[in-house]
């Protein structure tokens, strides 16, 4: 059984792309695999879906001492697991991946995000130091990479860069996963007037404008996730807040019950470089998850959202930050149930079909499968 061993600095143990899909899926694939995750002193092993999860200790003080310093704990525990292929998911461990391929490992790179094309709009790195980052990083990150035996990307326009610097890059995307009775689960949807929403609760999801475009529409809006208590507090302080059901952190278990009985799913998202602009990405899941809750969608016009959108007639595209064009769809949605419950069906069997984690793992199996015989 050859051993594989995934590390991340910066995710959490129970991450959905690395732990639930890709390391769960590998496992049950016959391999044998530990997840490495830096934590604090005093955190505890686990073995879970056939997946050996190991703390390395080591909780940064901030990013720049994740940055440089997790490296150096990563990579002794990594030599410890002695593993015939190592997976990483986090730029900062580029540098481990480069040792360990020079001792003759198989190494992937897990893109996860267009990170070069990021570092100039980070917030917390200052900005004069963001130029010179960024060419260093692309230097860097470029002469790695072409060494590197693979490299995954989650979106096409990311891919295509990355195949650029290596030919042996695939697209492995973050379409939900789908339990085993999924198939057979009848789903009612739109239930009620009320739109929502379920992630990280940031200004980049149009909040405020979706607030605004809420003022002449009868209808509440459903918020789960975790917001800066700063953001919240703007929030707070709009004028249709009180049609707002903040819900807090909640369970994945939870966000797929309260999904089940709302209206309309959100996703207006800016254009920014992670999204390469107007093109759009697929590594992010929020409008697949509400796909697949059977809700209808109102979206970001992203280039691919848009062939998706169109193609299985599941939902409304619009520019951000435009409050007309959105009170206008959401008020079509609350004014037209009929067809808002026949989008949100046609969207529920384009993920049952296309759009799953199923179909992504074969391509995650078969490019282990390929590195393991080709050694």
């Amino acid at each position: 059984m050859k051993k594989i061993c995934h590390l991340t600095s910066a995710h959490t143990r129970y991450d959905t792309r690395i732990f639930y899909k890709e390391c769960t899926s590998l496992a049950n694939a016959g391999y044998e695999v530990t997840l490495l995750v830096a934590e604090k002193k005093g955190s505890q092993p686990d073995i879970r879906n056939g997946v050996s999860i190991i703390p390395v200790e080591f909780e940064p003080k901030n990013r720049f001492d994740r940055i440089l310093n997790s490296p150096k704990v990563m990579l002794k525990k990594a030599l410890e697991v002695n593993a015939d292929i190592y997976h990483f998911h986090d730029p900062e461990l580029l540098q481990i991946a480069l040792k360990l391929k020079r001792k003759g490992k198989k190494v992937i790179f897990d893109s996860h995000e267009d990170i070069c094309g990021q570092i100039l709009g980070k917030k917390w790195i200052p900005r004069p130091f963001r130029p010179i980052i960024f060419i260093f990083y692309k230097f860097y990150s470029n002469s790695v990479f072409s060494k590197l035996d693979y490299l995954i990307g989650v979106t096409p326009f990311l891919v295509e860069k990355l195949k650029i610097l290596n030919p042996s890059t695939e697209l492995i995307t973050n379409y939900p996963i789908l339990s085993l009775e999924e198939n057979h689960i009848e789903i009612s949807t739109h239930k009620g007037k009320s739109f929502c929403f379920a992630g990280g609760i940031t200004e980049q999801w149009n909040h405020e404008t979706i607030l605004t475009a809420l003022e002449n529409i009868d209808a509440t809006y459903d918020l789960m996730g975790r917001v800066a208590p700063k953001y919240m507090g703007e929030l707070q302080k709009h004028k249709s807040w009180y049609k707002v059901k903040y819900h807090g952190l909640v369970t994945q278990e939870e966000v797929k019950k309260r999904l089940s009985s709302c209206a309309v799913g959100l996703a207006v998202i800016d254009y920014s470089d992670n999204t390469c602009g107007k093109i759009g990405t697929l590594g992010n899941t929020k409008l697949f998850e509400y796909m697949q809750a059977g809700l209808p969608v109102i979206c970001t016009d992203f280039i691919l959202w848009k062939e998706i959108i169109e193609r299985w007639n599941c939902g409304i595209c619009i520019p951000p930050r435009d409050v007309k064009t959105l009170q206008k769809a959401m008020q079509y949605m609350i004014d037209n149930p009929d067809l808002a419950k026949e989008m949100g069906e046609n969207g529920r069997r384009a993920v049952l079909h296309e759009f799953n984690w199923g179909i992504e793992e074969k391509k995650l199996i078969s490019l282990y499968n390929e590195l393991v015989n080709n050694k």
